[in-house]
């Protein structure tokens, strides 16, 4: 998608300059030709350069950049100040305060100065003072808030400056050239090109002009911003994730280190109570049930006093037979 066409500049009259006596040499480089006596300036370049302007706002508040809007004619205040609130960035539509750059400090302390007034007047902190008192406070506020509305939000240095018309906004120029701070600007044929970091050759002076031009950086201011977020939110979770991760590698090595301690620690095996299986009856085998002994086959114990007892009785008897028959002997003879 084109940021910006050659249809769109030709129907706002971006290519009309300035007449030919009133040109600088030094934007010949960027004047495509001459008719009736006002110089017509070449769309190609102006769509070129607003490409390379475009990308390089883009990227720089992608970055957390900030950029300030400056345009003092008549003619453009009201599109610095609508653009500028639209895309959030800041503003200088009335007067150029000399070392609003150089000289921030002080600049920042005019600021304070006007939100402290209007504090007063919120919280009715100035209906105490006299009325000669209160008129000029107020007076001193509408003064602040004419030069420096634009600048309420702005706390440091702005990274970057736009301009409409350098030629009349030369000292912000100046200030930021000695600050090191890129400008980007919309130069007519009348104005000097070289202060200009990131030129816009077109015309300064026509109202739909410098609307579509400003309108587009004010898309690119806008466009940077979403980058950014989407930038911080990408962050954000690979953050979540890193921790995350590293709270599980944590957790492995708090369980790896119990399982070492665990390991280390010796375990007495206990061995298990067999419990006696009872054999069943039909398993019982013949051969294993004991055989009951015969009556015959019981050896019987006997005492050695019991078993000569009869012995010697037997004996007594034969010697009684044998005398008997000794003493029968006689008797016959």
């Amino acid at each position: 998608m084109e940021v910006l066409t050659m249809k769109e500049l030709l129907e706002t009259g971006v290519h009309f300059g300035h007449r030919t006596r009133k040109w600088n040499p030094k934007m010949a480089r960027y004047i495509f030709t001459e008719r009736k006596g006002i110089h017509i300036i070449d769309l190609e370049q102006t769509v070129e350069m607003f490409k390379r302007a475009y990308f390089f706002v883009r990227d720089r508040v992608a970055q957390g950049d900030e950029i300030l809007f400056v345009g003092t004619k008549k003619q453009v205040q009201a599109t610095i100040a609508e653009e500028a609130h639209r895309c959030g960035a800041h503003y200088v539509n009335r007067r150029w305060l000399g070392g609003t750059l150089t000289n921030f400090t002080t600049i920042k302390k005019s600021i304070e100065r006007m939100k402290e007034l209007e504090r007063m007047i919120e919280d009715g902190t100035i209906d105490h003072f006299s009325k000669k008192e209160g008129n000029r406070l107020r007076r001193e506020l509408a003064k602040l808030q004419r030069n420096l509305d634009g600048l309420r939000h702005l706390e440091r240095v702005p990274n970057l400056i736009y301009v409409i018309d350098p030629d009349i906004e030369r000292n912000a120029v100046h200030e930021a050239n000695i600050m090191k701070i890129p400008v980007i600007a919309i130069v007519d044929t009348n104005c000097d090109p070289d202060p200009i970091d990131f030129p816009i050759p077109g015309n300064d002076d026509a109202i739909k002009a410098t609307r579509l031009i400003t309108s587009r950086i004010a898309d690119a201011v806008l466009e940077g911003r979403e980058g950014r977020q989407e930038m911080e939110e990408a962050a954000a979770a690979a953050t979540a994730e890193e921790a995350s991760a590293e709270e599980k590698v944590e957790g492995e090595e708090e369980v790896t280190a119990v399982a070492e301690e665990t390991a280390e620690i010796p375990v007495e095996e206990v061995p298990e109570e067999e419990t006696p299986v009872e054999p069943k009856a039909e398993e019982i085998s013949e051969e294993e049930t004991p055989a009951e002994p015969k009556a015959e086959e019981i050896p019987v114990e006997v005492d050695s006093e019991e078993a000569e007892a009869p012995a010697e009785a037997a004996v007594e008897e034969e010697k009684a037979k044998v005398e008997e028959g000794t003493e029968d002997d006689r008797d016959k003879e």
